[in-house]
């Protein structure tokens, strides 16, 4: 049995340290989408630092098999959930496939990469979820090819009210190893925010969109 806040405060821990994840309240980041943000998250970092990429492997795959028991195939959504698709794949033994962000548009249309066998059950794995729509879209092309979505799997979550309700309408159940409100308690118990910015942090989770700026801004994908 895995400790789901232990692990949540070490995968931060681990996401702070090699700068994949940066905070700045005061300085805030643009999104492509617009939305100003006191965070910014860039998980393929992970892959350039063995020790976090080897923890994070195996606790998903073992997060995988605790929440949604036995599976047949593992995928990746494209692009930054391929590598991390692949290492799980990897430690539990299994098939690989990906879901390109869109049907090739030359060849053989594939928008599914690798061997897939109709009736699988396959476990989704993400790098990062936002509202969940790029991922939504990746299960409803593994489903509508004719395998059983168990779930998906992914690194980080910001913690959107949003996602949960497109994670909800889709009949998906999803699990990430850590996430926003993980992130800012280990920051502050640390000095690395000053308590001083914890109530603007919260407040940019609950209104993202809206979040320092006075207009209304289209949610990224």
């Amino acid at each position: 049995m895995y400790n789901k806040s232990d692990i949540e405060l070490k995968v931060a821990e681990f996401l702070l340290q090699i700068k994949a994840i940066k905070l700045q309240p005061s300085n805030p980041f643009t999104w492509a989408s617009g939305w100003k943000s006191p965070i910014y998250c860039d998980n393929r970092i992970t892959l350039s630092h063995p020790q976090v990429r080897t923890y994070i492997r195996q606790k998903l795959a073992q997060a995988i098999q605790e929440e949604f028991g036995s599976v047949d195939v593992i995928a990746g959504v494209a692009t930054a959930g391929i590598p991390q698709g692949v290492l799980v794949a990897q430690e539990l033994g299994l098939p690989f496939i990906y879901v390109r962000a869109k049907a090739k548009e030359h060849g053989t249309g594939s928008l599914i990469e690798g061997e897939v066998v109709e009736g699988q059950r396959v476990v989704v794995i993400e790098d990062l979820i936002s509202t969940g729509k790029s991922s939504l879209q990746a299960v409803e092309a593994l489903r509508a090819a004719g395998l059983s979505v168990a779930g998906l799997a992914a690194i980080f979550t910001y913690g959107f009210e949003k996602a949960d309700e497109n994670f909800a309408a889709a009949k998906c159940r999803y699990l990430t190893l850590s996430n926003y409100a993980a992130l800012i308690d280990y920051a502050a118990e640390h000095s690395i925010i000053a308590k001083s910015d914890m109530e603007l942090l919260g407040k940019w989770r609950l209104n993202p969109s809206e979040w320092g700026q006075g207009q209304v801004l289209s949610p990224e994908s």
